[in-house]
């Protein structure tokens, strides 16, 4: 059960992979889980009663089906054509000691060209992940960057996947371009350090990444940092650290990042910072104001690796 939004009504475009997790636990037989963080990220949205319709990939299969159940539950619309595939794709994820997930991926990527009126062009358009830069399906994902840029606020969370991306070098292009037209960038520190070489532990080298994308025209960037929380950035100098809570007793992490993600969305929409009409204000947000939309997205990653699964929460539960 959702509550009302606040902030402007409007829809959010999330394109990318909707897969099924095949989730390894020590000691326990293989679970199918609906998953995929472009996914994730619409169901958080939806969770927190905003309309959100999700352009994927996906097929008619029982997996296909136990897909489309669980993000029509939470009130996701899938686009036309979002089940054309012949098999639906997943992702083998292995949680280890630690509670951190592995993947081994079987994909397919060859989602519908979302179509609509002018009239109709959604307030938010996230992307990311494996979707962005496997073909033939990453370059409808920048085509519809590009389209909607005009109209909407552009959101990417690279979310690297080495045993997909291939070389670094070749994925950091892409990620690069895809930055370049985007307003919001939310990314992991591990992800910084493999697209650019650097080691994970130096915080300065990633940081010092994150700048460099501000000054290709994106207005905030959020570096996610494990339990050392989270670090945002913004295009008007403003530098904000967000520490995580001690007192989360951690399930897994299947979905933290694609909560947080759709936190950081969904603030921004509260706060009425989304369309391209907003793009201004977005880029001289004040101190306040981010420290609340991190937070928020904090607080809704923390309620993720609480229990098991990709199981954000629901805008009643906060």
């Amino acid at each position: 059960m959702t509550t009302t939004a606040p902030g402007r009504e409007g829809t959010a475009l999330i394109i990318g992979e909707a897969l099924v997790d095949v989730v390894i636990h020590p000691g326990a037989e293989p679970v199918d889980v609906p998953g995929g963080s472009p996914a994730n990220v619409a169901l958080g949205l939806a969770r927190l009663g905003r309309d959100a319709e999700l352009d994927c990939w996906i097929g008619t299969d029982p997996r296909g089906q136990v897909v489309r159940a669980h993000l029509e539950a939470s009130g996701v619309r899938l686009t036309s054509g979002s089940d054309g595939a012949e098999r639906t794709s997943t992702a083998q994820a292995t949680i280890g000691e630690d509670r951190a997930a592995t993947y081994v991926f079987d994909l397919d990527w060859n989602p519908p060209y979302p179509e609509r009126e002018e009239s109709e062009a959604p307030l938010l358009v996230h992307a990311g992940s494996i979707a962005a830069v496997l073909e033939p399906g990453a370059s409808t994902v920048r085509q519809v960057l590009s389209d909607f840029h005009a109209t909407s606020t552009i959101c990417y969370d690279p979310n690297a996947r080495p045993q997909l991306m291939g070389e670094p070098e070749d994925a950091r292009k892409t990620v690069e371009s895809i930055v370049a037209v985007s307003d919001l960038v939310k990314c992991s520190d591990e992800d910084v350090a493999w697209f650019y070489g650097l080691d994970k532990h130096d915080d300065e080298a990633i940081e010092s990444v994150a700048r460099t994308w501000l000054e290709t025209g994106v207005a905030i960037v959020v570096l996610t940092r494990g339990k050392r929380g989270s670090l945002a950035l913004t295009a008007s100098g403003l530098r904000l650290e967000v520490p995580s809570n001690p007192d989360i007793v951690v399930a897994d992490t299947v979905g933290a990042g694609d909560s947080f993600m759709g936190g950081l969305e969904d603030a921004l929409w509260s706060e009425g910072l989304v369309g391209a009409d907003r793009r201004e204000a977005l880029r001289s947000i004040d101190a306040a104001t981010l420290e609340r939309i991190v937070t928020h997205a904090s607080r809704i990653a923390d309620i993720t690796v609480s229990r098991t699964g990709a199981n954000p929460p629901t805008r009643a539960e906060l």
